[in-house]
């Protein structure tokens, strides 16, 4: 059985007389078409949505590339003056450089 995805632009808020193209994408396996309808659905988002930006990426099309920083918030955080000043004084030592290592 071959799977179909049908793309349709819709004209949102571009003036009436510019019409926007279909994209009917044929044989689409089940992994992928599984794959989109998740990420669509996890995103609240439709699959038509999904799948331009899928397209547009993978162009290298876009005006700015995603922002990822919230996959690494459990990674990162801000420093209180006190920590900062507790790191520097405890590396301190490593500004400086001894005579016998430059031999």
């Amino acid at each position: 059985m071959i799977k179909m995805m049908h793309i349709m632009n819709n004209k949102d808020s571009l003036s009436e007389s510019i019409k926007m193209k279909s994209i009917s994408v044929h044989g689409v396996d089940k992994e992928t078409e599984k794959a989109v309808r998740e990420r669509a659905k996890a995103e609240g988002r439709s699959v038509n949505k999904v799948v331009k930006e899928l397209i547009a990426k993978g162009l290298g099309l876009g005006d700015k590339p995603p922002d990822n920083r919230a996959m690494f918030e459990d990674l990162s955080g801000v420093w209180t003056e006190a920590q900062e000043r507790e790191f520097l004084d405890s590396i301190a030592d490593l500004e400086t450089i001894d005579e016998e290592d430059r031999e």
